[in-house]
């Protein structure tokens, strides 16, 4: 709507996020964008983190669990009076609450802090050599580590940590990053890629040289057979060299996948991808990726 109010007419959409499903359509109504175009002011846009945040937010005040389509105006309302630094006004939002389950919870669960600015995901790079860890913690300080993944690695230079702290401020976080940089450990801060929250995160081992890997993001439909389907097309065809999914109460799974697929192959892999009928989208030139999975040499 956003889009179709900015250009004067309905925009059609490529990709329409699954998580506040009660909400996201491909193309607006016709009479609901003649409405809006007459009656609306503005509109506010705000992140998945951020209805996640609200959920949290009217869970702790009310003890009532908003469904993301609902807490969605919340958020909005959240947004919009800390931008206008509105205190002491009413201001209503129209909520609901039944489109929710539980693994759909879990997801709000992991990201309501990064949605409040209470927690940051992050990555450090650490000198493979004793004494590093008690370093990084060190450095870390006083911060609440709350997530924290590592593996020793005997055959790379530099070790890649994945963690999330807590936090109270930009500035403390900026302050300890600072501290990283000025150790000489490599620190990015993955906090705003949905890259490295839905997937990347749960990954264990670092980076590897495959030779010819891709790596989409397909959204599966919630069915029996719906992976079997997409083995069937690709598998033993090409082969797969990196596979995550988990749950998150969605109408489509969100599912990270690697394929070794040789360049003189390539259009023909992407006829099959196409022909599949699963929405899919590129990630190989996403920074993460290449910073935290992908080997350089290759």
């Amino acid at each position: 709507m956003a889009l179709s109010l900015c250009h004067g007419k309905r925009v059609m959409l490529e990709h329409v996020g699954g998580f506040a499903d009660g909400v996201a359509v491909k193309a607006v109504g016709e009479e609901t964008f003649r409405l809006c175009r007459e009656l609306v002011d503005g509109i506010v846009m705000v992140s998945r983190d951020a209805i996640c945040a609200s959920i949290k937010d009217m869970f702790e005040e009310k003890r009532s669990i908003l469904e993301p389509a609902g807490a969605l105006a919340l958020a909005g309302a959240e947004a919009y009076c800390k931008y206008y630094n509105l205190k002491g006004e009413t201001v209503v939002a129209i909520t609901s609450g039944a489109n929710m389950n539980f693994d759909r919870l879990r997801l709000v669960t992991e990201l309501a802090d990064v949605g409040r600015k209470r927690e940051a995901v992050l990555a450090t790079f650490l000198p493979e050599r004793q004494g590093s860890f008690k370093k990084f913690t060190e450095l870390v300080g006083r911060m609440n580590i709350t997530e924290f993944k590592y593996r020793y690695d005997s055959n790379a230079k530099d070790a890649l940590v994945l963690y999330s702290v807590g936090i109270y401020t930009d500035n403390e976080l900026g302050a300890m990053m600072d501290r990283m940089e000025s150790a000489k450990l490599r620190t990015v801060n993955l906090t705003d890629n949905d890259l490295a929250k839905d997937h990347l995160r749960y990954f264990i081992g670092g980076r590897s040289e495959i030779k010819d890997e891709l790596v989409y993001r397909f959204i599966f439909p919630e069915r029996p057979g719906a992976l079997m389907k997409f083995l069937d097309t690709f598998s033993p065809r090409w082969n797969i060299s990196l596979f995550h999914y988990r749950a998150q109460g969605e109408a489509g799974a969100n599912v990270l996948v690697g394929i070794q697929v040789p360049p003189a192959e390539f259009d023909e892999f992407k006829s099959h991808a196409n022909n599949l009928g699963y929405e899919y989208m590129s990630e190989h030139n996403n920074e993460i990726y290449r910073l935290l999975l992908r080997d350089p040499k290759v």
